[in-house]
C-alpha cells in the first residue's frame, strides 16, 4: 500500500511511538510569536529550562499587535524581545522588520517540502503549501518543541480534495478554499491533513496554494498541504540555488514528498470549479457560504484587506485592478494592511499603494490586529465589514460585529459599491 505525503513525512521523522498511534516527530522547525508564546516562555523559566533545542530552527516575530496598543500587549512584546536577545535567536523580527508570521516565514525561505514545523497559532497550516506538515499546536507541546524538538502527533489520516476545472474570471483562491470548507463543514476535516491535488493546483501560484491551506483550519484539519512541485521550486529558488546544481534536480528531490498514486484516503472529495461564483461567508461559521450575487446589497462599514490569508503582494494586485480609478463608498472605510515589510516595499514600487491612497484606504503597517480584533481595525457593535481574513467567528474582529469573508477583488468592489457586490463588472476583460 502506498503512502501519502503526510504518511511519508512522519516516517522520516519519527523518533518514537509510545502507544498506539501517537508519534513522537522530530521538527524542522519552531515558529513563535508575541501571543503565544511568552506564556510558554514564562513557564520554561519558571522550571528552570530557559533554553531553546537548535537557536538556528526557532523563528520568532512580533506580529499580532504590533506597534504595541497598551501595557498588556507591550509587556508581552518585551518578554519576545528579551528572550531572544537572551538565548540568541537568530531569526527574531521586530518592529520596523516583522510581518505576519505566516507571510513573513515563507518570505524569508524557512518552509521546505518534507519539513515538520509547529507554532501556537491554528493557521500555521499554512505552510503546508509547499509540502510540508505543518500545524497549531497548545502551550505545553509549543513548550516541548522550544525546548526538544521534538512533538507527538496521532498518526495522520489524509482527505483528498481533488480540484478540477478552471476558475472562471473574478473567481480566485479564496472563493475555492471558502467553497472547498462549506463542503466539509467546520468540523469535517478533524483530526486530518487535508491534500488539495488535481489540475488547478498545478496552476495555482505558492500565495494562491497558502490561501487555500492558510484555511484548511477552518474545517477542523490539523494541516493542509499541497504537493511539491517546480512552481515550489520556483518560489524557493533563491533561498536553494546553492543546495543543488540545478532546478532540475531540486525537482526530484522534492518530489518524494508526493503521495503514491495508490495511498489510501479517509476520503475523497472531487470538487469542479469551473462554475464556481465569487462567494463570501454570512452567519458566524466560515462552512457558511452564499455566491456573493445573493448577498447582493448587504451595507457595510469597513472594508478590511490584509492578513495571513490574502496581505501578499498578489492580493494587492488583485484589490488593486477593482481601485484603480475609483473611490471607496462615503459610507465604508477601508483599512489596507499588507502583510510583510518586502509585500508593503513591492506594493509602494509598483504604484500599489498609491492607488489604495487615492481610493480613500488608510494604509497601517504589518499585522494581523484586525483580524482576532486587538487593534487596527475593531468593529463597533452593530457593524460589518467585507474581510479578506480567515475566520467570521462572532466577535471576531470586535464585539458585535459580523465580518463576511471573501477575496481581495470581492472586498475592494464591495468597498466601492458600498455593500457586498459582485466584482466581476469592476474588472477590465482579460483581467483575472
Amino acid at each position: 500500500m502506498g503512502k501519502t505525503i503526510a504518511q511519508k513525512i512522519f516516517d522520516a521523522h519519527r523518533v518514537d511511538k509510545p502507544s498506539g498511534d501517537i508519534n513522537v516527530i522530530k521538527l524542522d522547525a519552531v515558529f513563535c510569536h508575541e501571543i503565544t508564546t511568552p506564556i510558554a516562555i514564562n513557564d520554561l523559566k519558571a522550571r528552570g529550562k530557559n533554553r531553546v533545542f537548535d537557536k538556528v530552527k526557532i523563528k520568532a516575530v512580533i506580529d499580532h499587535v504590533t506597534p504595541s496598543k497598551d501595557s498588556k500587549t507591550a509587556e508581552q512584546a518585551r518578554i519576545m524581545r528579551e528572550w531572544a536577545r537572551e538565548l540568541d535567536i537568530k531569526d527574531f523580527f521586530d518592529i520596523g522588520e516583522n510581518g505576519v508570521c505566516h507571510a513573513l516565514f515563507p518570505e524569508k525561505g524557512y518552509v521546505r517540502p518534507g519539513y515538520t514545523i509547529i507554532m501556537g497559532d491554528s493557521h500555521t497550516c499554512t505552510h503546508g503549501a509547499f509540502g510540508a506538515f505543518a500545524a497549531g499546536v497548545g502551550t505545553t507541546d509549543l513548550e516541548v518543541g522550544i525546548l526538544k524538538g521534538v512533538c507527538a502527533f496521532k498518526s495522520p489520516e489524509t482527505i483528498k480534495i481533488e480540484l478540477t476545472g478552471k476558475p472562471a474570471r473574478g473567481v480566485f483562491a479564496k472563493d475555492i478554499i471558502l467553497h472547498v470548507v462549506s463542503i466539509l463543514g467546520v468540523n469535517g476535516a478533524t483530526d486530518h491533513v487535508i491534500e488539495f491535488t488535481g489540475p488547478v493546483i498545478s496552476s495555482l501560484s505558492m500565495e494562491e496554494r497558502m490561501t487555500l491551506c492558510n484555511m484548511a483550519i477552518e474545517a477542523g484539519g490539523t494541516s493542509g498541504i499541497c504537493p511539491p512541485d517546480s512552481t515550489t521550486v520556483d518560489y524557493l529558488w533563491p533561498f536553494i540555488s546553492g543546495e543543488f546544481p540545478d532546478k532540475e534536480a531540486a525537482l526530484a528531490e522534492y518530489v518524494k514528498w508526493t503521495s503514491d498514486s495508490d495511498a489510501a484516503y479517509s476520503k475523497v472529495i472531487k470538487v469542479d470549479i469551473s462554475d464556481l461564483e465569487p462567494v463570501s461567508t454570512y452567519g458566524y461559521k466560515p462552512d457558511l457560504v452564499k455566491k456573493v450575487s445573493e448577498l447582493e446589497k448587504t451595507p457595510l462599514d469597513q472594508i478590511y484587506i490584509g492578513s495571513c490569508t490574502n496581505g501578499r503582494i498578489e492580493d494587492l494586485r488583485a484589490a488593486a485592478q477593482v481601485l484603480k480609478g475609483r473611490k471607496l463608498s462615503p459610507t465604508v472605510r477601508g483599512i489596507l494592511a499588507p502583510a510583510t515589510p518586502g509585500v508593503y516595499k513591492a506594493a509602494l514600487n509598483e504604484g500599489l499603494i498609491e492607488i489604495f491612497m487615492e481610493a480613500g484606504f488608510c494604509v497601517t503597517n504589518p499585522t494581523c490586529g484586525a483580524c482576532l480584533g486587538m487593534s487596527n481595525g475593531v468593529l463597533a457593535e452593530g457593524e460589518v465589514c467585507a474581510s479578506t481574513t480567515n475566520r467570521n467567528f462572532n466577535g471576531r474582529m470586535g464585539k458585535g460585529g459580523m465580518v463576511h469573508l471573501m477575496s481581495p477583488a470581492t472586498a475592494a468592489a464591495s468597498g466601492i459599491a458600498g455593500f457586498i457586490t459582485d466584482p466581476r463588472p469592476y474588472l477590465a476583460e482579460g483581467e483575472a
